[in-house]
């Protein structure tokens, strides 16, 4: 049975790419972008099965809107995934004020309006599955992403209270965390204002393997078959790495981070103070 999905930001990149094969295999598929015209091909392609709406995903009202009219459009919506969002580049010392509002008004705030927007359709429904497009940043982070990071981070604390929130209205939550990969991201996301006293560690850092190796970033493409597993799953997780490169990364940092806890536990069972 095809299922109704509704997608952010489907004009590139990701959101794109599995609208693609959401469609290809006969799903109805919800799209959305800030020009309309960017989603044509996707309507020119498959018919009555897009419904394209221009949506800035910032504005609140805009996005309860939008999820009306999808319901109105479809009879139901399925699924949610939260895709749109922006990049921001630079140490935090270089970080402009208003690039570091709009990535958080983007990444976290639209993420939040339109699942405040999904909801209310989905617990009538009593059932869903909202995605929210986190990435492997915002399980960890380096030197010059730490705005981004914290962006993402601030959309997995988000998400996982979410999640336990609305599991006994049968609905799920996924937090999909992508390692580096070969979209248009990095060329399309803000670069702040650089201090030449960051520059050696810049230099340092992307000569690294994990970012300067020739399988450094994944094929975006190959990413489909994953979604499309996922949101097939009955009892989907609630966290998904995307890419190889991530989990080994992430194993690493939470046992620092476990064993630097453990070193000082004696300190912090005295700060409690009982």
């Amino acid at each position: 049975m095809s299922k109704i999905i509704f997608i952010t930001g489907a004009s590139r990149g990701f959101g794109k790419i599995w609208a693609e094969a959401f469609l290809e295999r006969g799903d109805k598929v919800v799209v959305t972008s800030r020009s309309l015209s960017a989603l044509k091909e996707l309507v020119d392609r498959f018919g009555s099965a897009v419904l394209p709406l221009e949506l800035e995903i910032t504005n609140r009202a805009a996005c309860f809107e939008a999820m009306a009219k999808a319901k109105a459009h479809f009879g139901k919506i399925d699924v949610v995934i939260n895709n749109a969002g922006t990049g921001v580049f630079g140490a935090v010392e270089e970080l402009d004020e208003q690039a570091a509002r709009d990535i958080i008004d983007a990444n976290l705030f639209g993420t939040l309006w339109i699942t405040q927007a999904a909801l209310p359709i989905l617990r009538e429904q009593r059932s869903g599955h909202i995605i929210q497009l986190s990435s492997a940043l915002g399980i960890y982070s380096f030197p010059t992403v730490g705005i981004y990071s914290a962006s993402k981070f601030a959309v997995e604390g988000l998400s996982e209270a979410l999640s336990q929130e609305v599991k006994g209205f049968g609905i799920d939550v996924t937090l999909v965390e992508p390692n580096g990969y070969a979209t248009d991201f990095n060329t399309s996301s803000v670069q702040s204002n650089p201090i030449a006293a960051y520059d050696d560690l810049k230099a340092e850092l992307y000569a690294l393997p994990e970012f300067s190796a020739s399988d450094a970033y994944g094929d975006p493409n190959a990413t489909s078959e994953a979604i499309l597993k996922l949101v097939d799953t009955i009892n989907p997780p609630l966290r998904l790495i995307l890419g190889k490169k991530a989990l080994p990364l992430a194993q690493h940092f939470y046992e620092e981070r476990l064993n630097t806890w453990d070193q000082w536990k004696d300190v912090s069972v005295k700060a409690h103070g009982l």
